[in-house]
């Protein structure tokens, strides 16, 4: 889910940098096109295979990349000016970003601002025009094919899509507690959203587009009435899930959100798309640009493909279907975890699980407990003997509560302090490995209770080897100074061997 690598599975994967976007996938299925693609038509020229490089198909009805790349390449002109400027780069830091005295020397060789370089920077590397190498950063293939791959261009462009998560504005400060409730659930909207734009193929009004966004958070509080189960006052074991999405805790109060807070996650929504150059905004309404409705298209159609073959994720091991539906929104990532443990005995599916949970990976271990909701009571016994494995612990408590009949139960019921410490500590590291480190900000607000220094003080004594790592991200990130203090302070004291 979330590195800044490339999403898009045409190019040779790269190590992790370690920040991420949530990707927008589009759930459900689209019809497609009745009888076989034609196979006539004029001979493309091929290129040297790599490594898991594949072609993205020309939706039926839609340009050909060929029509599509010079959007793509004028959106991106100037991530491909500051990856040509770089050349070979011996230090990036430790997020592939640019080093500051490199941002101020590529503002003065291009003629930008030293923001502007960041952001075209930010870009090349989603797109894959540099990659991270050895500490530092090198020309990427893509910036190879970039003039004469049309393709390549527009499967760029589409990793650019996938993260525009990533190029959203920062919703102002008044509004920053909302957000870290309510964006993350709208990011979920979005694909339905887009598919509304996709249909109507025109301009649709922003009001039409909040009515249509405030239905779906409304569904999902309630299920739609389609046997959903109503959101537990548990939080979801899958809290690593929630915290990579900038969602570090479900509402503990069914209370519907105001119209005003979503009309502002709509405009955050809309600008972001936006940004990436899928949606067009003008006069109060919005519409899906040329390489937007081409996106939402082949996307759909990707979707059909895969949910036509025989297989899926049901053939891969545990660890390949978690780390593939770290790609998906909750529903789409459901369906595969019940495709998955319906194709094997369901003791063998949850000893999987529950080893694949027990690695270094804390977004792979929220996930598996994600899986294991759709095995249910099948799952018990396992389960509880997995409250005794230190690392899966926390995570199976919480499971175990939202098994349980009892209503009202609140996270201290079942979590001792201790416990809830490992827990954020080990969400937080889920967001250091794929998420934006931002995110932790509104990690530390969720769980402080106003009272972070205590936070940061149950943090250092939980044992996690990560806390010392994730107190010192907190002191980077975080925009009061007092707090930045005391967390680290606390991250220096768990690397005295403080208690």
């Amino acid at each position: 889910m979330t590195s800044r690598n490339p999403r898009d599975r045409d190019a040779p994967l790269q190590p992790t940098i370690g920040t991420g976007a949530t990707v927008t996938r589009l759930p459900g299925a689209a019809r497609r096109a009745d009888g076989p693609r034609q196979a006539d038509g004029p001979a493309r020229r091929r290129t040297p295979a790599k490594p898991g490089r594949g072609r993205v198909p020309v939706p039926d009805g839609f340009p050909a990349p060929a029509e599509l790349a010079p959007l793509a390449r004028r959106m991106l002109a100037d991530a491909v000016r500051i990856a040509r400027w770089a050349g070979e780069l011996e230090r990036v830091d430790k997020r592939g970003e640019l080093l500051p005295e490199d941002a101020r020397a590529a503002g003065r060789a291009l003629a930008m601002t030293v923001g502007a370089a960041a952001k075209a920077w930010g870009q090349a590397l989603l797109v894959g025009l540099v990659e991270a190498r050895d500490g530092g950063a090198a020309p990427g293939w893509r910036l190879h094919a970039w003039e004469h791959d049309d393709e390549a261009v527009v499967r760029g462009w589409s990793a650019l899509f996938d993260a525009w998560t990533l190029l959203a504005p920062v919703p102002p400060a008044p509004l920053r507690g909302v957000f870290a409730v309510l964006a993350g659930q709208a990011v979920d909207q979005a694909p339905q959203l887009l598919s509304f734009l996709h249909l109507v193929a025109g301009p649709v009004a922003d009001s039409e587009l909040l009515e249509l966004l405030r239905r779906g958070l409304d569904e999902r509080r309630h299920g739609a009435g389609t046997g959903a189960a109503v959101l537990s006052p548990v939080p979801h074991a899958a809290s690593a899930v929630s915290a990579v999405r900038g969602t570090c805790r479900e509402p503990q109060v069914d209370t519907p959100p105001a119209v005003a807070d979503v009309a502002a996650v709509l405009d955050w929504m809309l600008d972001g798309l936006a940004a990436v150059g899928a949606v067009v905004r003008r006069d109060e309404a919005a519409e899906l640009s040329p390489l937007g409705h081409w996106a939402v298209r082949a996307k759909l159609e990707e979707i059909c493909t895969v949910a036509q073959t025989a297989a899926g994720h049901i053939e891969q091991s545990a660890l390949e279907l978690l780390d593939a539906c770290a790609r998906y929104t909750p529903g789409p990532a459901r369906a595969e975890y019940r495709a998955w443990v319906a194709a094997r005995p369901v003791d063998r599916a949850v000893a999987e699980l529950l080893d694949a949970a027990q690695g270094e990976d804390a977004l792979r271990r929220g996930l598996a407990f994600e899986a294991l909701r759709v095995a249910g009571g099948t799952a018990e016994q396992a389960v509880r003997a997995a409250v005794e494995i230190p690392v899966l612990r926390p995570y199976a408590l919480l499971w175990l509560a939202e098994q349980s009949e009892e209503e009202g139960i609140s996270p201290s019921d079942v979590l001792t302090a201790e416990d809830a410490a490992w827990l954020w500590v080990d969400t937080a590291a889920a967001v250091l490995d794929h998420g934006e480190t931002e995110l932790l900000v509104g990690h530390v607000e969720g769980a402080s209770a106003g009272e972070p220094v205590r936070l940061f003080n149950r943090a250092r004594q939980s044992g996690h080897p990560r806390a010392a790592s994730v107190l010192t991200a907190v002191s980077s990130v975080h925009p009061d100074p007092a707090v930045a203090r005391a967390a680290r302070r606390s991250a220096f004291s768990v690397h005295r061997g403080g208690a």
